[in-house]
């Protein structure tokens, strides 16, 4: 049997892939495809020996290495963000307080709340909280009626089962546009369909439990507003605190002025603030 070092010094060109040199000369096109059938059969020459084998074990080697250190690395990231004990800054807290009734919630929501959201709802965790009062009977009680009430309702709903505020504020801005028509069906059903809600699953929510679910949803939103000291509708609160208020068709409270430009400074401004504080925590 021959020698390794022998095998390796043998031709890697057998006589069937030997350039002939009889005959009329070759075209440019014939060349380059004989130059590609003679580099395919180097390579496959050249893998059968002692010398390719060992090249491809070196690569193997050495793409696992490669992959054992980047997995080190993110093992050692994951690990440090763990016992980091700063709180994450995350999205700023944006609140609107509403009454689904109320011509303010409309004003609101289309002049400050929507056009804003357009712009900084990647930045902000954005919810719609509603004002109104629980009763001694286990019941709610609004300001502008039980209609209302079963509005809040409603569009509580939408929140919950769409908690995309793209999706579930578009759904109570075209209710609040015709706000003295809620909760007519004809309004919720057309509000639904160019929002792409379910009327079906609204419904299931809105009496699920002989009404219940729907009932707990408000008491929960009516305490959040109550627990923030909110009275008024409507009410926007940024990162905790009163930002603007919209009452009797009048800005009230809004020291950083009353646009929506307005607020999307501000909280362009809160959200630098959070991460230089995280930062500097470090």
């Amino acid at each position: 049997m021959a020698s390794t070092t022998d095998m390796e010094k043998q031709p890697l060109l057998d006589a069937d892939h030997a350039v002939a040199t009889d005959g009329p000369e070759p075209t440019l096109a014939e060349l380059q495809s004989n130059i590609f059938t003679a580099q395919r059969a180097y390579m496959k020459a050249w893998s059968r020996t002692t010398s390719g084998k060992w090249h491809r074990r070196i690569m193997f080697s050495v793409t696992a290495f490669l992959l054992l250190v980047a997995a080190a690395c993110m093992a050692f990231i994951v690990t440090d963000s763990l016992d980091d004990d700063r709180p994450f800054p995350g999205r700023v807290p944006l609140e609107a307080h509403i009454m689904s009734r109320c011509p303010d919630a409309r004003d609101c929501l289309h002049d400050m709340i929507l056009p804003a959201m357009q712009e900084i709802s990647h930045k902000v965790d954005f919810k719609l909280s509603y004002i109104g009062n629980s009763t001694t009977d286990d019941g709610v009680s609004c300001r502008h009626g039980q209609s209302e009430c079963l509005g809040d309702i409603v569009e509580l709903c939408a929140a919950n089962l769409y908690p995309d505020p793209q999706v579930y504020l578009g759904f109570v801005m075209c209710m609040t546009r015709d706000y003295e028509d809620i909760p007519d069906r004809s309004l919720v059903e057309d509000c639904a369909l160019e929002h792409g809600i379910s009327m079906a699953r609204l419904n299931k929510c809105a009496i699920d439990d002989d009404g219940a679910v729907g009932m707990d949803m408000l008491k929960a939103s009516f305490n959040r507003s109550s627990n923030a000291g909110v009275e008024k509708s409507c009410t926007v609160r940024l990162n905790g605190h009163v930002r603007c208020v919209r009452d009797n068709g009048t800005w009230t409270d809004c020291e950083g002025g009353s646009t929506a430009t307005d607020l999307v400074h501000d909280v362009m401004e809160q959200s630098r603030l959070n991460w230089e504080a995280y930062a500097n925590a470090a």
